[in-house]
């Protein structure tokens, strides 16, 4: 009779990689939505929030210029979001398979 082993190391290590990608799209994400609704500027939430954004989005914060700065915005770190998103799922679903 053959049994089956079943590893979850790699479970594991794929949902902490989803989840790591899922909370950094999300905190980038949640600071779209603080900038387009006009939160103010001086309120430490969104102050870290927004240096939590920029530092992830570092690579993509600026790459284009475009007007009205909403839609830049909503752009630029909408990018990184979803690369982080795609990324990071890509690369637990490769974890789980191992």
């Amino acid at each position: 009779m053959a049994t089956t082993v079943r590893r979850s190391g790699g479970s594991t290590a794929a949902l902490v990689i989803r989840v790591v990608a899922d909370i950094m799209a999300a905190i980038i994400g949640l600071w779209i939505l603080l900038y387009v609704l006009d939160a103010n500027p001086g309120n430490d939430l969104v102050v870290f929030v927004h240096d939590a954004a920029r530092w992830l989005a570092g690579w993509s914060y600026d790459l284009f210029d475009l007007e009205p700065g909403w839609f830049q915005v909503l752009i630029n770190y909408g990018i990184a979001a979803v690369v982080y998103l795609f990324i990071g799922h890509l690369l637990a679903a490769r974890v789980r398979r191992y």
